[in-house]
């Protein structure tokens, strides 16, 4: 069974920095396609950024291109997502997730594994 912990939520004003963990336990990333959502109070889950299975190349969600940075470490079996210039509109409960088959998908629903999800707020 597929367990992901995510870490490294927390507080941060307009224009910080977070970073993101998640630990995969019982698979390793590398036999699965991670993936960082995002949920926003009221909202439905979104898809935040993800890695393209072909080349292993990142994909962001045009929301976040050139402020949030996708990566792994297969060694430590674990997946990042830097966070930075953090806006207001960043706020919401980041999910990791993993699917056993495919490329990157947008779609939540083509997801096999989530996270607890961890909290991130961005004061302004």
């Amino acid at each position: 069974q597929v367990q992901l912990v995510e870490s490294g939520g927390g507080l941060v004003q307009t224009g910080g920095s977070l970073r993101l963990s998640c630990a995969a336990s019982g698979r390793t990333f590398g036999s699965l396609r991670p993936a960082w959502f995002r949920q926003a109070p009221g909202k439905e889950r979104e898809f935040v950024a993800g890695f393209r299975w072909s080349d292993g190349s990142t994909y962001y969600a045009d929301s976040v291109k050139g402020r949030f940075t996708i990566s792994r470490d297969n060694a430590k079996n674990t997946v990042y997502l830097q966070m930075d210039s953090l806006k207001p509109e960043d706020t919401a409960v980041y999910y990791c997730a993993a699917r056993n088959y495919g490329s990157v998908s947008m779609s939540s629903r083509e997801y096999d594994y989530w996270g607890q999800g961890t909290q991130v707020t961005v004061s302004s």
